[in-house]
């Protein structure tokens, strides 16, 4: 039914700002305002030109904090309340804009994994991923696809069926030995215009973050980077949460109007899924289409940036991490001793790092490694969210700290409180005392 059906034009009302919901992002309703009536204060926060206000709703629809909402004069709402009645029990109207994008939307269904891989070896944050995808592809309905391109990786394909995914697209040409943007930028663009997934999640490695970010700037969609957390809203949406303005808040991002929704996530994030050997699937094979000589890049060698004595603090499954609260770098001797006990690794928060008392590689956190360890010691640490976020899935965290009121007891599931150059030395010892009575009392039980 038209607005002006029955002779009665309907209003449009103005639009007006909420108090106290405006965040200030930067004027994204004055950008949509087709006529000027929006106008920015000082602190950032609109106000409505009501003279020019013509009720378009194009500010409220744009503004990420619900801040402005459109209202209507006494009047305005009578003739509302009339159409309403003249359309009861007939056709619900529909704003033609809404209805263009739902069945633009509607055409991408389903939930790709990008199995990642080096020499035919997968990573293993691609099978973290297809446990989480297996639970976002169970929200919405649809199937789970594990992408796998490579050269003579046809093998991996049937893996992650045994990781849940219902079926794996395999682009499985010579062109794809070795990794190169350019190739595999074609051949999974191609597999997208062709199948239209309306969910893409890669590992964000250093492989990752490079194909993810070239991948959505040519299909011409949203890309967020670094997720800790993902999951479904009631419109179908992907909800992507990840740490925002320097890691002082947990923000969700959304891409509502655009397909596919893509993210990447780091490795350890998610929990490893449960595999099952000899589950089935349907392998899809598909032609890329792209040829050697239309390669700019060739790859002469390959030269691996792991040494022998890298410690891998990611994979590890004892951490004994020291932050500022160390006092020095010789003092990271402490911790060296009680991970030896343990038979884990030394790390560190960004603070230590950036003094210059532990290497990069052995940073805990946002700006650098997420783990998942069976334990996790972390030794004056006071619990910045950069570094949560890197360790909070940890499956038993131990906080050492001087500070009662310090944050990362808040995430710890046992905290002292004391000085860590009395309890880490005293830890490091009762240790080594049970590891020496082990062996007696087994002799014992023995006799």
């Amino acid at each position: 039914m038209s607005e002006a059906q029955g002779g009665t034009k309907r209003p449009r009302g103005k639009a007006r700002l909420l108090e106290g919901r405006c965040i200030a992002c930067g004027g994204r309703c004055q950008s949509a305002c087709p006529v000027n009536a929006v106008e920015m204060t000082d602190g950032g926060e609109p106000e409505i030109v009501a003279a020019s206000c013509i009720g378009c709703v194009k500010c409220v629809k744009v503004c990420p904090a619900q801040a402005l909402e459109i209202v209507f004069t006494a009047g305005e709402r009578r003739i509302l309340e009339q159409l309403a009645g003249e359309r009861a029990g007939g056709e619900e109207e529909v704003d033609p804009e809404a209805r263009a994008l739902s069945e633009r939307l509607a055409a991408y269904r389903g939930v790709w994994v990008f199995v990642e891989q080096t020499e035919g070896e997968p990573a293993r944050v691609s099978w973290e991923l297809i446990g989480k995808g297996r639970e976002l592809a169970d929200a919405l309905g649809v199937p789970l696809s594990a992408v796998v391109v490579g050269s003579r990786v046809e093998e991996l394909c049937y893996e992650s069926f045994c990781y849940g995914a219902d079926q794996a697209y395999l682009v499985d040409e010579p062109v794809f030995r070795h990794y190169r943007t350019e190739a595999y930028l074609k051949a999974v663009c191609r597999l997208i215009d062709s199948y239209r997934p309306e969910i893409v999640l890669m590992g964000a490695t250093g492989l990752g973050r490079d194909l993810a970010g070239a991948v959505a700037t040519v299909v011409g969609t949203g890309l967020t980077a670094d997720c800790t957390g993902l999951g479904i809203d009631e419109r179908r949406n992907l909800m992507q949460t990840r740490p925002a303005f320097g890691g002082n808040i947990m923000a969700t991002i959304m891409c509502d109007k655009f397909r596919p929704q893509m993210a990447t996530v780091r490795p350890h994030v998610m929990a490893l899924p449960e595999r099952v050997a000899g589950s089935s699937g349907t392998v899809i094979r598909v032609r890329s289409k792209v040829r050697e000589e239309e390669i700019l890049t060739k790859v002469l060698e390959i030269v691996s940036d792991r040494s022998k004595d890298q410690v891998d603090v990611a994979g590890a499954e004892f951490i004994v991490s020291g932050g500022r609260g160390m006092m020095g770098k010789e003092n990271f001797v402490l911790l060296q001793e009680l991970a030896d006990e343990l038979g884990g690794v030394v790390g560190a928060s960004r603070s230590a790092v950036d003094a210059g008392w532990m290497p990069h590689e052995r940073q805990v956190g946002q700006t650098g490694k997420t783990v998942r360890p069976k334990i996790y010691i972390a030794c004056g640490i006071s619990g910045a969210i950069q570094h949560l976020v890197g360790m909070q899935d940890s499956d038993v965290i131990i906080a050492i700290n001087r500070d009662p009121e310090a944050p990362i007891f808040e995430v710890a599931h046992l905290g002292i409180v004391g000085d860590l150059f009395e309890v880490v030395p005293a830890l490091t010892e009762r240790l080594r005392s049970l590891k020496q009575k082990a062996p007696e009392t087994a002799v014992c039980s023995n006799g």
